[in-house]
């Protein structure tokens, strides 16, 4: 299973927001240069946060967007589930009706295995989690912006 651009540049926005908490707003332009995302496209992944209360607006020209709640509060099961969706790496996870051997079918009990997994990681890590898993990292030597 692969994860979208959109989850991967759309998580990558939020720990930027996280990292920088204390400078908030944040225009979307400084985080689109750090983290080498197109401003365009990170426009597109911020208005499902917003309008899911993760990320809040602010407008005028000392706008920008911060966190709507601390990091510690936000699970990367939150995150990934509205920009990405659903963990089930087959549809019959969620939908069993899909298919006439959904309950006798020993592989889709691996599949759920695999989804209930990815879930216990991305509900036991929170934003919080990835601003102090950061800091313990070397930037990349060719970084023009780094976190």
């Amino acid at each position: 299973m692969k994860i979208s651009t959109r989850a991967r540049y759309g998580t990558r926005a939020l720990l930027d927001l996280a990292i920088h908490k204390d400078e908030a707003p944040i225009s979307l332009k400084d985080i689109a240069q750090r983290q080498q995302i197109s401003l365009q496209y990170l426009e597109h992944l911020i208005t499902p946060l917003i309008a899911a209360g993760i990320v809040r607006s602010v407008r005028g020209p000392k706008g920008g967007i911060s966190l709507a709640k601390p990091p510690k509060q936000i699970a990367l099961s939150e995150i990934f589930q509205l920009l990405e969706g659903s963990t089930a790496p087959v549809e019959c996870i969620d939908n069993p009706n899909l298919c006439s051997r959904s309950e006798s079918c020993v592989t889709r009990d691996i599949w759920e295995e695999m989804k209930n997994a990815m879930n216990g990681v991305l509900e036991n890590t929170t934003l919080q989690n990835l601003v102090e898993r950061q800091r313990n990292k070397k930037p990349p030597k060719d970084a023009m912006y780094y976190i």
